[in-house]
């Protein structure tokens, strides 16, 4: 349970330069926060909150709007299989119940070693390829529990870490810009003309 880290905080203070006011970098910086712990811990969203100057209700309330951030340890892979219409239709219920078998817990369930939290969800936009799941938000689809069965096994063996890293880690490529390249950030009382970046594409297009 801990406050970001000096990296860490060098990185959301970077991201916070991105955008014309700070509080404008929340979402970004709570998933930040999320990638260090895998969950969000309360005095994570407390120091996301001094960062952007807002109140630590205020970051909460907004965390607490996404499926995606956790509140609680979950398990370094997230299993997400989805249960709506489509994926009902064909077959979800069973693959829920294998799934619950395989890994020996009951939806909402962590596996004793921490490796794998099952849950069910609502649509993934995925219909046409139903059934499907997603593990840490990459998504598998038209999975039969033959599939699920090998997937498991391919996570545990480490084969596919470079496609699925640990929960909380949105993406391992992250935005960088140089001094100079910034598309003339301020915030918008502060602004008297349009943005450069808004004129120089008026003379391109003349």
């Amino acid at each position: 349970m801990s406050r970001l880290t000096a990296d860490n905080e060098a990185r959301a203070r970077r991201i916070m330069a991105l955008y014309p006011r700070p509080k404008s970098a929340l979402i970004p910086l709570l998933h930040l926060a999320q990638s260090q712990d895998g969950h969000l811990t309360d005095e994570a969203v407390r120091h996301v909150a001094e960062l952007v100057g807002i109140t630590p209700a205020e970051a909460a309330g907004t965390a607490t709007f996404y499926e995606m951030f956790k509140f609680h340890p979950v398990g370094r892979y997230l299993v997400n299989v989805c249960t709506n219409i489509s994926c009902a239709l064909l077959g979800a219920d069973d693959l829920v119940a294998h799934a619950s078998a395989a890994l020996g817990v009951k939806p909402g369930g962590t596996t004793d070693d921490g490796m794998f939290t099952l849950e069910t969800v609502e649509c993934m936009a995925a219909c046409t390829e139903a059934p499907c799941l997603a593990v840490n938000y990459r998504y598998r689809l038209r999975v039969t529990p033959n599939d699920f069965d090998d997937l498991v096994a391919a996570i545990r063996s480490g084969d596919i870490d470079q496609e699925i890293p640990h929960h909380g880690t949105l993406a391992r490529v992250h935005q960088e810009i140089p001094e100079g390249r910034m598309a003339g950030i301020s915030s918008p009382e502060q602004a008297r003309a349009a943005p450069a970046w808004m004129a120089a594409g008026a003379e391109g297009a003349g």
